[in-house]
């Protein structure tokens, strides 16, 4: 794990807090082959704790998050992969990557293309695809999965956002104490499959999960980092 004790509050410490930022920022990274190994309750404790500071609009704090393990997170599996296998998608919200045009189009296909090329997995090898796409809901083979459920505000802009900043803080906390996660989209294409089987109400919507555990350090898949965009590409300075 590393050592990510702040110095004491001081002009002379800003540096130091910004290179210990940056490298901890840069070292989160999606991991997609976990280990087996299970964390303590007070892993996943001290996580949630650093991810309840997330900032929210007008401190609303508007995260449900459902964190499942053991025998509950094995029946969520299975719940799933069927639901993904009879083609039962029925998402809270929409996501379309065929929308994504230009830069972002571009980004996503060379993410998903540097994916697979990693594993050898042409692109007409579709069962070969089909299996890898199957392991999201394995959960990368993570021991715990967070369910970030919200409720539905207005259009749930707003509240997205707020459990955006939650998931980041979340993530960043796995990683500060030496753990990895996984943001996934995937899981919650089958909202009601999950709502189903954790018993958890219609009204609360599924943004999306986070698996996380100990990163297997042997899976060649967990090698892949890949780019961002340059600022020019994303940011405007107006003066």
């Amino acid at each position: 794990m590393p050592d990510i004790s702040l110095p004491s509050e001081s002009a002379s410490s800003a540096p130091v807090h910004a290179a210990m930022f940056e490298q901890l920022v840069r070292q989160r990274h999606a991991t997609r082959q976990f280990l087996p190994q299970p964390l303590t309750q007070a892993q996943i404790e001290a996580v949630l704790g650093d991810a309840q500071q997330a900032p929210s609009n007008c401190n609303t704090q508007p995260w449900q998050v459902h964190v499942v393990s053991g025998a509950k997170r094995a029946e969520l599996a299975t719940a799933l992969r069927v639901a993904a296998l009879q083609g039962d998608a029925a998402p809270d919200f929409s996501f379309d990557k065929a929308g994504f045009t230009g830069g972002y189009g571009e980004r996503c296909q060379a993410s998903g293309k540097a994916h697979y090329d990693l594993l050898g997995i042409g692109r007409e090898e579709r069962q070969r695809r089909a299996e890898e796409a199957l392991r999201n809901f394995d959960f990368f083979g993570a021991p715990h999965v967070a369910l970030l459920f919200m409720p539905a505000v207005g259009d749930s802009v707003r509240v997205a956002g707020d459990l955006g900043m939650y998931g980041q803080t979340f993530l960043l906390s796995l990683t500060a104490h030496g753990l990895a996660g996984a943001a996934q989209t995937s899981v919650a294409m089958f909202a009601p499959t999950v709502r189903r089987v954790l018993g958890i109400a219609e009204s609360s919507r599924l943004l999306f999960a986070i698996s996380f555990g100990y990163a297997d350090p042997a899976a060649a898949v967990n090698q892949l980092r890949v780019g961002r965009a340059g600022l020019e590409e994303s940011v405007v300075f107006h003066r």
